[in-house]
């Protein structure tokens, strides 16, 4: 599915204040950051505007924010082989992308509003712990058993298998902690640009992570499992 900007689309992104695409399209301000666009306090102007202010062509910055949405309801092909691939690239490419940003949010925001009532105090240590559990997680997946998947191998996959169930188990509690430490990521009235950014991110980063898991845990793993005797 081609997922660029219609024209009235570019226009429109053109026109919208930079501290409002932050909040509405996660992953931008990885981009904003690279480019030295201050989405924060200086988040009014529109991205035309930055950029003009910058030098920058405004036509190159929307490509890669473009780059950024994604499809809704993209159909997930059924065959190992390819749902594999599909698991790489929409979800293990896009976590690695998407925790480092996340972390260097939340260090400024408990940094600028540590005196805040509802900052969450340690949600950058604790994303931490989450990359560095996912990291460790997906390397044994990319290393050993999605290989031992593609290849056909059944009968050698099921204690493989199962650890990986109880690792996403795993990653189920983290998660429910990280909502619990930011509310379910609503930022509190009035709070800055970057601290709803860093929220919208949490969001999108909760959707696509149980996403992620219910593919692997409903219908790649199963697919590799002895089948469970139905019920009477």
């Amino acid at each position: 599915m081609d997922t660029t900007f219609a024209p009235a689309d570019t226009v429109n992104r053109a026109s919208q204040p930079i501290g409002q695409i932050a909040v509405d399209l996660p992953g931008s301000t990885a981009i904003f950051r690279r480019l030295k666009l201050d989405f924060c306090c200086g988040g009014q102007i529109a991205l035309q505007q930055a950029c003009d202010n910058k030098g920058l062509a405004v036509d190159a910055v929307l490509a890669d924010l473009a780059a950024l949405e994604r499809p809704e309801n993209a159909p997930v092909p059924q065959a190992p082989a390819e749902m594999i691939d599909h698991i790489l690239t929409r979800y293990h490419a896009v976590h690695r992308e998407q925790l480092p940003e996340l972390i260097r949010m939340a260090r400024r925001v408990e940094a600028v509003h540590r005196e805040h009532p509802d900052v969450p105090a340690g949600l950058a240590g604790h994303l931490e712990a989450i990359e560095a559990e996912m990291l460790e997680h997906m390397a044994k997946e990319e290393n050993i058993l999605f290989p031992m998947l593609k290849a056909g191998g059944r009968g050698m996959t099921v204690h493989p298998i199962g650890v990986m169930r109880e690792e996403h188990t795993s990653h189920g509690e983290q998660l429910e902690r990280l909502l619990s430490m930011t509310h379910d990521a609503t930022p509190p009235q009035g709070a800055c640009n970057t601290w709803r950014a860093l929220y919208a991110g949490i969001t999108q980063f909760s959707d696509d992570l149980i996403a992620h898991i219910h593919l692997e845990n409903n219908q790649l793993f199963p697919q590799f499992e002895p089948a469970r005797p139905s019920c009477c």
